[in-house]
């Protein structure tokens, strides 16, 4: 069994199926169908660029159209629309890479992880092919290729077979769990499916579908550029601050940089609960991972008394630690400790599993804050890291220096924080 090392993105070719029928939408090209005002087509290509040193299409009709995007358009080498095996042998027999990620062109939420992880199984498997599953259901048409697998498709479409899944029972399969990333697997078969995608991509940045690049494909991926924390700079209101720091992960490695941290600062009663749950709602309703972080003035239990966990945790140990299938949590006694700063615990959170974190308490932490006014002429919080101004009825945009955000539409400050924290900066051209 080997280690799977370091991402090889510069041995990967990247492969966008949309040589089918679209027969569910009406015969439409279905990576021309816009979703959010781009045709779903950019939207894959976008995350697929980040994670391969080469990238094709594969398409039938509208050729001309898919080259505009500068990548190679590959036809299927069989007639009459044979399915995505077809195009799967062709962009095989056309790659100059060891490996083939293949994605589907109808599913615009594809996560710049998904090579990395898929690579992973991979090496550390010794298959041949690496093949996404979300918990529920295998997703052939997510799965990347060694390019040796290529003499065994020829053989197996030769028979007539069509079949994805069994082909893969000919060939050493990895199935790979990406349960905690089924929004991947959206997809649009007719147009019913487009408004539930939207509403995903509603509050995403225009150049990606990834959060702007929030999620990073840093395991040993990337090209140049790619990859930096969003929102990055040094530490200050606008990076969310310590955005530098990289702790070590439990395997000696080093983790993804430190997701961009927003806190909710304003008196009790103000409405912080409330608008930062809102906010919760609407960017997880988005796609986009959230982590909460909230300040308790007091000894809290999460777990019920009578519980195992409650017991043991009870009887004296410093760490309890209960998970599931769906869910884990870790309890750590910390006695008559001085309380743990906001740094110390957003470094406990897994940062490659998060695009944002989201702290309600910690009202004198460095980091960048909303003010939360339920009255409109309240006191301001006294804080230089506060960058806009929540009240009840305010428009968006605003008097004097901070703009104004209205404090009973979460929908509108979760827009804010995309636009404010989690879109890249573009690097300025050099000149010559």
């Amino acid at each position: 069994m080997n280690a799977p090392g370091a991402y090889p993105r510069e041995s990967v070719t990247g492969v966008v199926l949309a040589g089918g029928r679209g027969a569910r939408m009406g015969g439409a090209d279905k990576g021309l169908v816009e979703v959010a005002g781009r045709p779903m087509v950019e939207h894959v290509l976008a995350a697929v660029e980040r994670q391969a040193g080469a990238v094709a299409i594969n398409a039938n009709r509208s050729t001309d159209r898919y080259a505009r995007y500068g990548h190679p358009v590959i036809p299927d080498r069989l007639d009459g629309f044979q399915g995505p095996l077809a195009g799967m042998a062709s962009a095989l027999e056309a790659a100059a890479t060891e490996l083939v990620l293949v994605v589907p062109c109808d599913s615009p939420l594809v996560d710049p992880s998904l090579g990395p992880r898929l690579h992973a199984a991979l090496a550390v498997r010794e298959a041949n092919v690496a093949v996404a599953h979300d918990g529920e259901r295998m997703h052939p048409v997510f799965v990347l290729l060694r390019r040796s697998v290529l003499s065994g498709l020829d053989a197996f479409l030769a028979r007539g077979e069509r079949k994805i899944d069994r082909w893969f029972e000919e060939e050493k399969t990895e199935v790979v769990d990406f349960s905690d990333l089924p929004d991947m697997f959206l997809n649009v078969n007719r147009e019913e499916d487009r408004s539930r995608l939207e509403a995903r991509l509603a509050v995403r940045p225009r150049n990606g579908p990834d959060a702007a690049g929030a999620r990073s494909a840093a395991v040993g991926g990337g090209g140049p550029g790619r990859g930096a924390a969003p929102g990055g700079g040094g530490p200050g209101p606008e990076s969310g601050g310590g955005a530098e720091r990289r702790p070590a992960s439990a395997d000696g490695g080093t983790r993804r940089r430190r997701p961009p941290v927003v806190g909710f600062a304003g008196y009790r009663g103000s409405g912080k609960t409330t608008l930062a749950t809102g906010v919760v709602r609407s960017l997880a309703g988005a796609g986009l991972r959230v982590a909460a972080v909230k300040h308790a003035h007091h000894s809290f239990d999460v777990d019920q008394p009578g519980k195992d966990s409650y017991e043991l945790r009870l009887a004296g140990a410093v760490q309890t630690l209960v998970g599931s299938r769906r869910r884990w949590a870790l309890v750590t006694e910390v006695g008559a400790a001085r309380e743990p700063t906001l740094d110390e615990l957003v470094d406990r959170l897994d940062w490659g599993s998060v695009d944002i974190v989201l702290v309600e308490g910690f009202k004198h932490a460095e980091v960048p804050k909303i003010a939360v006014r339920r009255e409109e002429d309240a006191p301001l919080v006294d804080d230089p890291f506060v960058v806009a101004v929540a009240s009840p009825g305010a428009g968006d945009g605003g008097r004097g220096a901070l703009p104004r955000l209205d404090l009973d539409r979460p929908d509108r400050v979760a827009r804010f924080i995309v636009e404010r924290f989690l879109t890249p900066t573009p690097t300025p051209t050099p000149t010559r």
